[in-house]
């Protein structure tokens, strides 16, 4: 079991935004080694099919284990959505995705039982979020939209808060939200923490903010405690990313979404690997 316990925990997502679930992973269990595959070259999936956001996702998930990975997190709200509760979605290994922790911990956060939920076309068209905070809270009300310019604008760097064009775009999509008068929202795509800031400073300080990549994190340390899986041996867990596009680009956005030096590796995967994986 030793030896299972020093594989590393895989991670994927569309793109740049898993890393959010990455990093949280990273202050929880510093010891774990992180394989990251981002899928930039067909970012975003949120504007897809549903059949196709799932064609994507077993090739992505294929490309993890061929790491020999002892977990796999899919840190893509649309990805989870899509995936639903399947936890054998990984095959031989824990599968867990975003939607589950995050609806779990925004009903649990809830006062007065008004629940906002933000996220990309498909994850909203799902109603994945509002079945498992209904599975948990019948009584709670869950106020949904989509947000479809958040992705290419974090993808892109432009999530200054006091950029006028963020700022209008925030207030454009949350209005309605706002609105309604709720004390919770969930930022169910893994890129929507990187507009946090904006995104508060529009909702206001009364509003709790659910990360769904770090509610993720939190209950992968859960899982992998409870099957005996963590790492105990005093190592120094590294990351190890992957994209399906400029591995130069990627290495500079890391630096960028991680908040700091980089020092781990970066290595270019063609799509046609990933689709005859």
């Amino acid at each position: 079991m030793s030896s299972y316990k020093e594989k590393a925990i895989g991670v994927f997502d569309s793109g740049m935004g898993g890393l959010t679930c990455v990093k949280e992973l990273q202050k929880l269990l510093p010891g774990e080694d992180i394989i990251y595959f981002g899928d930039t070259a067909r970012v975003p999936y949120g504007t897809r099919s549903r059949e196709r956001i799932l064609e994507y996702a077993r090739q992505d998930v294929s490309f993890i284990e061929s790491h020999s990975v002892k977990m796999v997190i899919a840190a893509c709200g649309t990805v989870s959505s899509a995936v639903g509760s399947d936890p054998s979605f990984g095959g031989d290994v824990p599968f867990l995705g975003v939607v589950s922790p995050a609806g779990r911990a925004a009903a649990n956060a809830t006062r007065n039982g008004l629940i906002g939920v933000i996220g990309t076309a498909a994850t909203i068209r799902s109603g994945a979020y509002e079945h498992i905070i209904h599975e948990i809270s019948p009584e709670v009300s869950v106020i949904s939209d989509c947000c479809p310019l958040f992705v290419p604008m974090v993808e892109e760097g432009m999530t200054d808060p006091s950029d006028i064009v963020v700022r209008s775009v925030v207030e454009r999509y949350l209005s309605k939200i706002k609105s309604a008068g709720v004390d919770t929202l969930i930022l169910g795509c893994t890129h929507y923490p990187h507009l946090e800031k904006a995104i508060s400073d529009f909702m206001g300080d009364n509003v709790t903010l659910i990360s769904s990549g770090a509610a993720a994190a939190a209950e992968a340390k859960d899982l992998l405690r409870e099957k005996g899986l963590l790492r105990t041996d005093g190592h120094t867990g590294r990351l190890d990313c992957y994209t399906s596009d400029s591995a130069e680009l990627f290495r500079e956005n890391v630096q960028v979404f991680m908040g700091g030096d980089f020092c781990g590796t970066v290595e270019r995967v063609s799509v046609e690997q990933l689709c005859s994986s």
